[in-house]
């Protein structure tokens, strides 16, 4: 039986009667048979849609590249403003919370830390919760399963806005249960409801749980790309392609000084669990190396739940490194809004794993040392969880 989303629970209720909300949604926000929540909303009786909110790429997703802002604008089929929270604000403010009797938080995560979504909710939980706001959150899987934690920690001064709580790399948590652990754990205390969903099971992945699948952000196509992301994303700290500019983002790997078949044959000979290696050569339309040839490979996950995507895009990294030391070379800063510290170490959490690669650390024994950290967080994690 599909899962039934929050926000079809919440459509269902009364919860919104006679209030004027907000919508902090994108393309992927839909239920049941493709419906957009906002459409259902500004249908729904007694309900008044005063704005929406659209989080990076924006509320239509029509903004292909990372780290590009989108202007405020107004919809023109629904007349009502759309403001963007990936702009010259990244936290609704007082003005585009006035009147608003409550905020309703529909996106989709995708399970991993480095995803600008997660805190585009906990900025807004913040600013409900200064101007007298209730939050919604409408539950959604997480599209990766519920069960596995994997990664680093994000360690104290390596903040951003690609990780502002110290959580692992894969959390293995929905975007309701974070909320509540942003909202108690962490300390936010806005006045937050998270609306569960029913039928969904913590082994489920995407494909499993029957939602419906419409891309979370431009370069996330597919659940495969999902089910890789949380290890591939390291690659946007580094001067290597993460395959953006190709059709398969986050799979395709590589760089121009890179031989496809060695690269490949090496990741395989240290078998890795879960996922083969396959030689390919590619050429990004846009991004790093642009109309340039790159050889590496792309990833085919075997097994999903033995797959281990971070220590996979740590090995990738350190393999891709190893082909030539000399043009290998971590991206400098700026990186989403941070202008002093290195992409690599926000994205990792902290500057060790880039020390680590750096002396010539294998990404095993890096990975051995992950879990040592995680025991306050996954004893946060299960105060908060909302299936078992």
């Amino acid at each position: 039986m599909p899962v039934t989303l929050g926000s079809t629970h919440l459509l269902a209720s009364n919860r919104l009667n006679g209030r004027r909300v907000g919508i902090v949604s994108n393309p992927a926000s839909v239920h049941g048979a493709f419906t957009h929540i906002v459409d259902a909303l500004m249908a729904a009786r007694g309900v008044t849609v005063s704005a929406i909110f659209g989080p990076q790429h924006g509320f239509r997703s029509d903004v292909q590249d990372n780290m590009i802002e989108t202007p405020h604008a107004e919809d023109a089929e629904r007349r009502v403003p759309v403001y963007s929270l990936y702009s010259d604000t990244r936290e609704p403010t007082a003005d585009m919370l006035a009147g608003l009797d409550a905020l309703v938080i529909d996106l989709q995560d995708i399970g991993a830390r480095i995803y600008t979504y997660i805190y585009t909710m906990a900025n807004c939980l913040r600013a409900c919760a200064r101007h007298g706001v209730d939050v919604i959150v409408c539950d959604r899987p997480n599209p990766i399963g519920g069960l596995a934690v994997e990664g680093p920690m994000l360690e104290a001064g390596y903040e951003s806005f690609v990780g502002q709580f110290p959580i692992p790399m894969r959390h293995g948590m929905t975007i309701g249960e974070l909320a509540r652990l942003f909202n108690e754990h962490f300390g936010i205390g806005a006045r937050l409801e998270v609306v569960p969903m029913t039928g969904w099971a913590r082994h489920q992945y995407a494909d499993e749980a029957g939602a419906p699948w419409v891309m979370p952000s431009p370069n996330m196509p597919t659940l495969d790309t999902a089910i890789v992301y949380p290890g591939t994303v390291l690659f946007e700290g580094t001067m290597a392609s993460e395959g953006r500019g190709t059709t398969r983002p986050f799979e395709l790997l590589g760089a121009p000084w890179v031989r496809a078949e060695r690269l490949a044959a090496g990741l395989n000979a240290r078998r890795l669990p879960g996922v083969h290696f396959r030689p390919a050569v590619f050429e990004p339309t846009f991004q790093k190396h642009a109309r340039t040839t790159c050889g590496g490979c792309q990833i085919h996950v075997l097994d999903r739940h033995a797959f281990q995507p971070v220590l996979t895009g740590v090995a990738l990294i350190e393999a891709i490194r190893g082909e030539d030391p000399a043009r290998f070379a971590w991206r400098q800063p700026p990186y989403e809004y941070e202008h002093d510290k290195m992409p690599i170490d926000i994205l990792a959490g902290s500057a060790a794993l880039r020390a680590a690669i750096d002396q010539g650390a294998t990404a095993e024994a890096i990975a051995r040392e992950w879990p040592l950290g995680h025991a306050p967080f996954l004893a946060a994690r299960e105060r908060v969880l909302l299936y078992r």
